[in-house]
């Protein structure tokens, strides 16, 4: 395999592991106002994230920054084609993590209530806009060979790009009511495990119909049909889809959280290896496509780079793990005492 090749699932890889931590994030963040039934509630959901949301967060600039350093002019053109979808999510990512800062700062419930509903903001629209990005780049982008869009954010609003952010979300709110059934007690407990129960047959409704309507709406499936061994890749995210509800069955949360988690990376993967060696399609004309061929940094510069993520990547790995298994307790009332707490 050519480094090429390499960098491009690694590049894969590092957007997979963003949506595997940050995922539940978004997911409790927007089923915050509908579970969150009081402030003491509220609370539990926003501290069952506090010590990670910003660590899982890392994932999202290292697969910006290897899209910039490994393959600049798909970094280039897409940020380019993008720039409002991008800048959106950006700006609600920020919005949400000062809500989470500021909402207890003042013992006001208009003051609470401001950034309660930011915190849902914050969550909703990047779940919903990653999908959304995801599905067009996997149909194809409009833009030109001298890599000028030609479109504007509601071009990308199309129905198997709708359909993209839709199944995003899904596939996070069950990540994040699973998350909050490991982490909380009582009746926030009980209410995040029937959620985590009612939205399994939409995330499965969902998965079934994106990967239809990819059958017609882009050529995903062409590497599939060309090397059938892939279709594994598809078979394990069906099982994993379906261990979530086994295991959700069986009241074991950790191992329905771990399953939701690979149906997520299933799901990016089923796109990342279709597309391959595509990274940007273009929908005006394929020869204006960016690759991992055309569009890659010197064979030196990546290189240098796999150095350097052969050795870090695996220490952040090894830091979040740590960080996992220290906060992997319930959030309690005495928690919610602490000067850390949120």
């Amino acid at each position: 395999m050519d480094l090429q090749a390499i960098w491009f699932f690694l590049w894969g890889l590092l957007w997979t592991l963003f949506f595997i931590t940050d995922g539940f994030d978004f997911g409790i963040g927007t089923l915050y106002p509908f579970l969150g039934k009081d402030n003491h509630d509220k609370r539990i959901m926003i501290n069952s994230i506090g010590p990670l949301w910003d660590g899982n967060e890392v994932w999202l600039i290292t697969a910006g920054g290897v899209t910039f350093a490994a393959f600049p002019l798909v970094y280039a053109v897409m940020f380019s084609s993008l720039y409002s979808a991008l800048m959106l999510i950006l700006f609600a990512l920020i919005l949400r993590g000062v809500s989470f800062e500021f909402r207890g700062k003042v013992d006001s419930p208009i003051w609470r209530k401001i950034w309660d509903t930011c915190i849902f903001v914050g969550s909703s629209v990047p779940a919903i806009l990653f999908g959304v990005t995801f599905a067009n780049i996997f149909k194809g982008i409009p833009f030109d060979g001298n890599g000028v869009y030609h479109g504007t954010l509601f071009t990308l609003l199309n129905p198997y790009g709708l359909l993209g952010g839709v199944l995003f979300l899904l596939l996070f709110l069950e990540h994040g009511a699973l998350w909050l059934a490991i982490k909380s007690e009582g009746d926030l407990h009980e209410r995040a495990r029937s959620t985590a129960n009612k939205l399994w047959p939409l995330v499965l409704a969902a998965a079934v119909i994106f990967l239809i309507a990819s059958k017609f709406a882009t050529s995903l499936y062409d590497n599939y049909f060309a090397h059938p061994a892939l279709f594994l890749v598809i078979l394990i995210t069906v099982v994993a889809l379906a261990g979530v509800k086994y295991f959700l069955t069986k009241k074991a949360f950790f191992k329905a959280w771990f399953s939701s988690a690979l149906t997520i990376a299933g799901a990016t993967f089923f796109g990342i290896i279709g597309l391959y060696p595509s990274m940007f399609p273009s929908s005006i004309n394929p020869e204006y496509s960016l690759t991992a061929g055309n569009a890659s940094s010197s064979p030196l510069t990546l290189k240098i780079m796999l150095v350097v993520v052969v050795i870090f990547v695996p220490i952040v790995i090894a830091y979040q793990v740590w960080a996992y298994n220290l906060f992997k307790g319930k959030v309690t009332k005495e928690d919610l005492s602490y000067d850390e707490a949120y």
